[in-house]
């Protein structure tokens, strides 16, 4: 009887990203002093998951071969509504705080749904690069942002939303489980549904997408909804684990979210990609990010560092992919 031998070779060279991850992990936590504390770890679970969950809507539209620059403004703005809402509904004498926060919600997350909506009709109408649309959506977003608040916190929030973004079951903080159902969710949707096939498809293909019957148009408006969506559900964790809403809040999220989508794998080129790969790149980025702030690294270096893995990641990712292209 035969046995077959494992090629520890041409795993390695297949799995470089993942090989070089596992080994700056290694060098933070057993460099970084205090890593291993369980206050620590939760704190990492925590952090991540906020910019998590907008990173697996993120995956599924750079599979599909678009970009949204704009998820950044919307954590600002879903949090302003919802704050905004909540202290009206009050202050009109209409429901109490402790609901009318949910309708804030609620308005939120309806208005990032609007606002995805617009970014794919512009995107299929026209035939605008999503770049060039989220980029200025950004701007408008912020700008209305700063106009709804009048550039001040606002601080109208029940006792018990806090528990979104600081809140525990036993030992395990509530955004890490948001994470995780979240992650599932998505997992599930682009591996075993039809929709998530075509969002495949369309990245890959989208020509080729179109005349096997996808509905292409439907497809990218899809996810950009969806990104939108989980933006705002970031916007509302980040502003529950603070406890009030501004107009600056989430600013630079973008980088990150698509840090850790490149890192995980997916190609920028669209039709590449999957969402456990994302997983692991948001645990990773929230690693190091805790790693260099416990070792007292520099602000200005860490966005060097960041900066480094996107484009050492899309490099890895692009030799790989021209090698398998040669095979």
């Amino acid at each position: 009887m035969k046995t077959k031998s494992v090629d520890v070779k041409k795993i390695l060279k297949s799995n470089v990203m993942e090989v070089v991850l596992l080994i700056i992990t290694i060098i933070i936590a057993f460099t970084a002093t205090g890593f291993f504390t369980s206050s620590n770890l939760l704190g990492i679970l925590r952090s991540s998951a906020l910019k998590g969950v907008i990173a697996f809507g993120m995956t599924m539209v750079i599979i599909c071969g678009e970009i949204d620059l704009s998820i950044s403004s919307t954590v600002a703005l879903s949090g302003i509504i919802t704050a905004l809402t909540a202290g009206k509904l009050e202050s009109l004498g209409i429901m109490p705080l402790a609901y009318g926060v949910i309708v804030g919600m609620i308005l939120a997350i309806a208005a990032a749904a609007l606002i995805g909506v617009f970014n794919g009709f512009l995107r299929t109408r026209f035939n605008i690069p999503t770049f060039i649309i989220t980029l200025a959506m950004m701007n408008v977003l912020y700008g209305a942002a700063a106009l709804l608040s009048k550039g001040f916190p606002l601080t109208s929030l029940p006792a018990w939303y806090n528990v979104l973004g600081a809140g525990s079951i036993g030992p395990v903080p509530v955004p890490a489980i948001i994470l995780i159902v979240i992650f599932i969710v998505v997992h599930i949707i682009m591996s075993y549904t039809t929709f998530g096939r075509a969002v495949y498809a369309v990245g890959g293909n989208p020509e080729s997408a179109r005349l096997s019957g996808i509905n292409v148009k439907k497809v990218k408006i899809l996810v950009m909804v969806g990104v939108q969506v989980l933006a705002a559900l970031g916007g509302i964790m980040c502003s529950s684990q603070v406890m009030s809403a501004a107009h600056n809040f989430g600013k630079g999220w973008e980088m990150d979210v698509i840090a850790s989508v490149i890192i995980g794998g997916a190609s920028m080129n669209g039709g590449i990609g999957k969402v456990r790969g994302t997983f692991v790149g948001i645990i990773f980025l929230g690693i190091l990010l805790n790693g260099m702030t416990l070792m007292n690294v520099s602000e200005y270096i860490q966005y060097i560092v960041r900066g480094g893995l996107i484009l050492g990641a899309v490099l890895v990712n692009a030799i790989q992919f021209n090698r398998s292209g040669d095979a």
